[in-house]
């Protein structure tokens, strides 16, 4: 495992983390706000939220919750402009909210389940790059990270629904890199958290033991590291089961 950060990184910085109620979100909202970034905690479960802010302060950090289901477009709007009006500027934006779908055969996904995925892991992502692309490109060094999995580019039967949504999750990801890498101070890049004990594993494995996988914490120090170094736009990394 790495080592950790010394100092505050962030000191100053914006950073917004979608789906921070609990899991990889939490744990990187927790670890960006000990790095010094003042964190926009988004998610529909308003008391969840509250418990992570809360931990926040008590160790120091800053945040703000934003409660907001990205299924409705209006929020992320509402959410962008009020982020603008407070700070006007975004530094750090780290897309980590998704639904996975009930695991089923092609012909047997549900519509209304397969729809709820596309509108949260695809349609979400790019209402957030549309709202919060002036925001980003008016900070010194704006990141962008995309939680991916391995399903987008390596698909396995009875996973096609997820494994469809995130694979146009990266094409987006992909195709915004290359548009703002010339003309903005931007970089974007695509993170595999690989297998991580969270809810989501639990639901898709669930007779795996939870301990034989890493805690959310270990991504969280990679993500926090990732965002301190200088990589380049269109950067994509698997985080070892064993870091």
């Amino acid at each position: 495992m790495s080592e950790s950060i010394g100092g505050k990184p962030f000191e100053g910085q914006v950073a917004l983390v979608t789906g921070s109620s609990r899991g990889i979100g939490a744990a990187t909202a927790l670890a960006l706000a000990s790095a010094g970034a003042h964190v926009l905690l988004t998610g529909r479960d308003t008391k969840a939220l509250e418990t992570i802010e809360d931990r926040i302060y008590q160790a120091g950090g800053a945040a703000t919750i934003a409660p907001v289901d990205l299924v409705e477009s209006d929020g992320i709007a509402r959410l962008a402009t009020a982020v603008s009006q407070r700070w006007g500027k975004l530094d750090i934006l780290v897309a980590n909210a998704a639904v996975l779908p009930e695991l089923t055969s092609v012909a047997d996904i549900d519509q209304r389940a397969f729809n709820k995925a596309l509108t949260t892991n695809v349609l979400a992502t790019q209402a957030l790059i549309a709202n919060f692309d002036p925001l980003l490109r008016k900070s010194d060094d704006a990141r962008l990270i995309g939680m991916t999995s391995t399903v987008a580019t390596a698909p396995r039967a009875f996973w096609g629904a997820y494994a469809a949504t995130k694979a146009a999750f990266e094409v987006l990801l992909d195709c915004y890199a290359q548009e703002s890498r010339n003309i903005a101070k931007l970089r974007v890049a695509i993170v595999n958290p690989g297998a991580t004990r969270t809810a989501m594993r639990a639901r898709a494995y669930p007779g795996e033991a939870p301990a034989s996988v890493k805690p959310p914490e270990a991504v969280a120090e990679r993500l926090v590291s990732l965002l301190a170094e200088p990589f380049e736009s269109g950067h994509r990394e698997t985080i070892p089961a064993d870091f």
